[in-house]
């Protein structure tokens, strides 16, 4: 069937490392669903500018954004808002041929398409090419998610053969302040894009659906149109439940880390955190995931 023809389309946006591959996993096991893990759209879209060496040689803290934000008004770039109404139709084709190529090998058939977007800075252009689309916003405490980076960042990890690096340990600061720029410029980009999207969109934290995964699998379903009754739902989480993965593939290195909020109290150093919360900080106060009294304390002791 494809997306050429009444297949519906789901977007998982967010950063990474906050449980994105385990929830693709787990629709891709409902009838009928093909996914689609890091296609890394958003990545060519939008470029970062600054490029990411500022946080460790800017003299003062770098502004991160995208080339299509900083550009966007300038004639000659390709993607330009002026010339938004003759490469939008075409970008949006090219995208469904491509995934519709994929389905057509791993899914025929499929009446749904679930793909996992990391790069999601690009989630509003997202929207726009795709307004009947579902736009399914999974958000998890940015303290966690750079210290799973941070364990990505080290010799050996599952993260090193797809271009990581063992940062260094005076890397390690700078490298927090850049990921912490990434996490809050896509959680505002996703933000912005599911406030003004047409179609379904639904919100989900990390924490909640490690919780109750059931819940919050079929609550997934029904924003994104999936059919799938309530037996099939427990079995598709039961298949990728964290306690059935062997203890060899899991843990400190692996891809599968340890999927427990507030693993980062016993993993980021004090001058981590700072970094992290000097970044994020008064985001994590308007997501509830620190109080304004806790983060004055911490910023008086950094």
């Amino acid at each position: 069937m494809g997306l050429e023809g009444d297949a519906q389309l789901t977007w998982i946006l967010g950063s990474s490392r906050s449980g994105s591959t385990w929830l693709l996993r787990m629709l891709g096991e409902l009838p009928h669903v093909a996914t689609i893990d890091d296609p890394h759209l958003g990545h060519h879209l939008g470029v970062w500018r600054p490029i990411p060496l500022a946080w460790a040689a800017a003299d003062d803290e770098p502004e991160l954004s995208t080339l299509l934000d900083l550009q966007r008004d300038r004639e000659e770039f390709f993607f330009n808002d002026r010339y938004a109404d003759a490469w939008e139709p075409a970008l949006r084709q090219l995208i469904i041929s491509r995934f519709d190529a994929q389905v057509a090998d791993s899914a025929p058939g499929a009446r749904a398409v679930v793909v996992k977007e990391p790069g999601s800075q690009a989630a509003e252009l997202f929207s726009r090419l795709f307004p009947d689309a579902s736009l399914i916003f999974l958000l998890r405490d940015v303290r966690d998610v750079v210290a799973s980076w941070l364990d990505a960042y080290r010799r050996g990890s599952w993260a090193e053969p797809n271009g990581a690096f063992a940062a260094s340990r005076g890397g390690r600061v700078p490298l927090a302040r850049w990921l912490a720029s990434v996490w809050l410029y896509r959680t505002e980009a996703v933000e912005r894009a599911v406030e003004r999207h047409p179609g379904p969109t639904a919100t989900l934290r990390y924490e909640t659906l490690r919780t109750d995964p059931v819940a919050e699998v079929a609550r997934v379903c029904a924003h994104a149109r999936i059919p799938a009754d309530a037996p099939t739902v427990h079995s598709a989480v039961s298949a990728h439940d964290f306690d059935r993965v062997s203890p060899a593939r899991r843990g400190r290195g692996r891809a599968i880390r340890e999927a427990r909020p507030g693993a980062w109290t016993r993993e980021l150093s004090p001058a981590e955190l700072d970094a992290v919360v000097s970044v994020a900080g008064a985001k994590l106060v308007e997501l509830g995931y620190l109080r304004a009294h806790e983060l004055r304390r911490l910023r008086r002791v950094a």
